[in-house]
């Protein structure tokens, strides 16, 4: 048995090799049934549907494609399927359930989303998450769960709180991403020894999770930001 799959055990399996990647796929009974439910539940409750499935379409690319296995390998696909769940399947979310009667604590789910965040991605969380099937439950769970509070409340609020709510994740997201891309020695023990098959460094994964997480991931937030400042702004420009 292969060091790495004595000292970790992640969800999705040990680490595929490139050869592998397009036979991973996850068809665990739990997953799909969980996935089945919250996708049910989803469209019963959704106001947009179109969005609903959408969103239930990338959960199933997170948990169900080889992505799943390939995060096991690459720190950087980690973040990618980190980034499909709060930055696109959260919102789809949020915008496909019925707007919120009155507005939601903004600031409580902006910060529970930042810490949450921030917390799964040290490097013993992280750890954690990798060597028990409960705490990677807890981690995409919470992970997402945070996530949607947080945008549907910047759906609730006022443009100008909303606005500060996503720059200021727009800042802690891409500071966390360039303290990935900048560390000068590699953080993440799971990850250590898989990335060799896929012509990386553990390191130089690492940074390429980090520019993921700071440019586009950080960049979807921040267009939210300046798209919701631009709706504000044009009538405003019409009339003048």
């Amino acid at each position: 048995m292969p060091i790495a799959d004595r000292l970790w055990s992640p969800y999705c399996g040990a680490g595929p090799v490139p050869a592998e990647l397009w036979t991973r796929w996850n068809l665990d009974p739990v997953a799909l049934t969980i996935l089945a439910l919250l996708g049910g539940l989803l469209l019963i409750v959704a106001e947009n549907r179109r969005l609903a499935t959408s969103a239930i379409l990338l959960l199933l690319v997170a948990f169900v494609s080889p992505l799943c296995a390939l995060s096991s390998a690459l720190f950087a696909a980690r973040t990618v399927h980190h980034v499909l769940l709060v930055a696109v399947a959260a919102p789809l979310i949020a915008w496909s359930l019925p707007r919120p009667p009155r507005p939601q604590s903004l600031a409580a789910w902006t910060g529970a989303f930042a810490v949450v965040f921030w917390a799964w991605h040290a490097p013993a969380a992280y750890g954690w998450a990798m060597s028990s099937h409960l705490a990677y439950g807890l981690m995409q769970a919470s992970l997402l769960l945070t996530a949607t509070g947080a945008w549907r409340a910047v759906r609730a609020a006022r443009p100008a709180g909303a606005v500060s709510a996503l720059l200021a994740t727009t800042v802690l997201m891409g500071l966390l991403g360039a303290i990935l891309t900048f560390a000068p020695r590699a953080l993440y023990a799971p990850h250590a020894l898989t990335t060799t098959a896929w012509g990386l460094t553990p390191l130089e994964d690492q940074q390429i999770a980090g520019l993921i997480m700071w440019i586009p991931a950080a960049g979807v937030y921040l267009a939210s930001a300046l798209s919701i400042l631009a709706g504000v702004l044009r009538p405003r420009l019409a009339a003048a």
